[in-house]
């Protein structure tokens, strides 16, 4: 199994010299005391929790799993005492308000957390992690009393939280959802209906489990526009706040999974469970957005973590695997062969795994920064921005970084060769791990028939615009800069090409609305490796800066400057099929019958 090392370095590049939220938290929250001193203090304390505590149990939570035996679901050996250890560390509270029991730090520290967590063990970073969204809708729709009864305890990590969307016949269609709220007497309703997939829907680890429910009154309307939501706690709760009788809430089953075997992912029935409206009657799925893109930015980490460790293993054994002699001849002449990372293909695995890890980690770190905004901004005009520049980039970072994080661990089992394939190794189980990522909280597909269809068509291509602006400002104002000039460059085209290449789909959808559908995921990734094209633009002229100026850490930056030029030169060319195929239009996935798929 890798042994996982927090990449405190090139989180605190990202952080401090790409971003700089320490200027960022002062201008924002006038804040003085989340300084550069106390967020390396947090990363550093942070790294040693997710080294110490949840890398040596990844690998064994794999192998035990979760159990299930007469409705009661338990966690793997060692799981309990960690998330223990993550509740005394005051973990879960970091970035929620200190008037509800937090500590008050931005989101953006948070998210850094979040990402150590998952790379070192994502099925137990999952427990916690479906917490993070039950908190801020809670926050956001919640009333007083709801947030004084609940809230404070999802804060503190005494409770954990799920969402419980999805049923066994409706998949991402919750339009079409069936689970039913019935008024009691109290003011209360009685929830009932069959909800699947819920991640860390029930376990051990916790006394109080508050389920977020998607659910319908009597007179709702149908579709999306008769769906309210409710809090469902698993152990009802009194006035008084003291945990009473269970509620009728049950764990049916849990899945049997490809991957992520130690997080419990359950069938979950509700038999007239005391529930509690969340925000207006039939508005509840626009409340669920609130969790919903929180839970998107979650799993875009999943994609970033899966790329940052599978590259650990991959790099670690790519320097101690002799196999071969370099082709221009042997580069260790006193051992039997050479070690795999003189060799170029490897080289190119290992280079897309870290372009990735780290282009990923740039973009969902300022991501957050919006959140920032969106929070804790006084200017509506900026936070408007912030909250538009989320809308464009969230179904951008949930569908790229995973699908490329993916595609990073897939790599790592190549470096490995046959022993890649082999368990004890560790990097089969990342791909795994990993795979469910593409999937949950929206698929590939739905991530970019959001994007295309309702992000960028809808508006006219207004939240494109949004963003674009933000690329051709740096182009241009980096336009004289020579030790760029190979970024800025290909940059500012491929930018202005994408204004071009999303008029015209338009102008085809015009004509006939499928093809939004046909262009839809080819369009996604094209913004992606665009947007990750930006960010390593950034980090190169960051790196450059270094250089220019005298550093101690040579290697350190002028490394930045390469992966920024193997990304230019051999990731974004991957634009130019994206736009054939974009063009390749409709009619070649539509015109054959269904009758002529397949015949036997």
């Amino acid at each position: 199994m890798p042994d996982y090392k927090a990449p405190r370095r090139d989180i605190q590049f990202v952080m401090h010299e790409v971003l700089n939220l320490e200027e960022h938290y002062k201008a924002l929250r006038g804040d003085e005391d989340v300084n550069r001193e106390l967020i390396d203090a947090i990363v550093e304390e942070g790294a040693k929790f997710c080294e110490n505590e949840l890398a040596p149990i990844n690998r064994s939570g794999d192998e035990e799993g979760c159990g299930f035996e007469n409705g009661i679901v338990t966690t793997p050996k060692g799981f309990k005492e960690a998330y223990q250890k993550y509740v005394e560390g005051g973990w879960p509270s970091l970035s929620a308000p200190v008037e509800e029991g937090g500590q008050g730090l931005p989101n953006s520290l948070g998210i850094i957390m979040s990402e150590m967590v998952g790379t070192s063990n994502w099925s137990w970073g999952m427990y916690p992690g479906l917490s993070h969204g039950a908190i801020k809708t809670l926050e956001s729709h919640g009333t007083p009393e709801q947030k004084e009864q609940y809230l404070t305890r999802l804060i503190s990590g005494e409770w954990t939280g799920t969402m419980c969307l999805t049923e066994p016949h409706c998949g991402t269609d919750l339009g079409i959802l069936r689970t039913k709220a019935e008024p009691n007497a109290d003011g209360s309703y009685a929830i009932s209906g069959t909800k699947i997939f819920i991640s860390a829907g029930d376990h051990d680890m916790v006394d109080n489990i508050i389920h977020i429910v998607l659910a319908r009154l009597p007179d709702a309307p149908k579709g999306t526009k008769g769906i309210s939501l409710f809090i469902v706690p698993k152990v009802n709760v009194g006035a008084d706040g003291t945990l009473g009788e269970p509620n009728g809430v049950t764990c049916g089953s849990i899945e049997h999974k490809m991957g992520i075997k130690a997080s419990a992912t359950c069938v979950l029935n509700f038999e007239a469970a005391k529930g509690y409206l969340i925000g207006p009657p039939n508005r509840g799925l626009n409340c669920m957005f609130t969790f919903m893109n929180t839970a998107r930015i979650g799993t875009a980490l999943q994609g970033v973590a899966a790329a940052e460790g599978s590259y650990q293993g991959a790099l670690t054994y790519a320097k101690e695997r002799l196999a071969m002699r370099a082709l221009s001849g042997p580069k260790a002449p006193e051992k039997e062969a050479d070690p795999i990372i003189v060799h170029p293909d490897v080289r190119r695995m290992l280079l897309t795994q870290k372009a990735f890890a780290e282009g990923g980690r740039a973009l969902l770190y300022y991501l957050s920064m919006q959140g920032d905004i969106v929070e804790y901004g006084t200017d509506d005009e900026a936070k408007k921005l912030a909250d538009d520049l989320m809308a464009f980039l969230t179904p951008i970072a949930k569908a790229f970084c995973t699908e490329t994080g993916l595609e990073a661990a897939n790599h790592g089992v190549q470096v490995f060769g046959g022993h890649g394939f082999i368990r004890e190794w560790g990097m089969e189980q990342i791909v795994r791990d990993t795979r469910i990522a593409t999937l949950y909280e929206g698929t590939t597909g739905i991530q970019a028939l959001d994007l295309l269809g309702r992000k960028v068509m809808l508006t006219q291509g207004g939240l494109l615009k949004n963003f674009t602006k933000i690329v051709h400002k740096f182009c241009k104002d980096n336009a004289d800069n020579e030790g760029i000039a190979e970024f800025i460059e290909p940059l500012a085209a491929m930018n202005k090409e994408w204004g071009d290449l999303t008029t015209q789909i338009g102008m085809r959808a015009m004509a006939n609305q499928e093809e939004i559908g046909a262009a839809a995921v080819d369009y996604l990734m094209y913004s992606g490796y665009i947007t990750l094209a930006y960010f390593w633009a950034l980090m190169a002229k960051a790196a450059q800066e270094q250089l220019a100026g005298g550093t101690t850490e040579q290697g350190f930056y002028t490394a930045k400057v390469q992966t920024a030029r193997f990304y230019f030169k051999r990731i974004l060319p991957r634009t130019h099929s994206l736009v054939a195929t974009i063009n390749g239009g409709l009619d070649s996935l539509m015109e054959m019958e269904e009758e002529n798929f397949g015949f036997y």
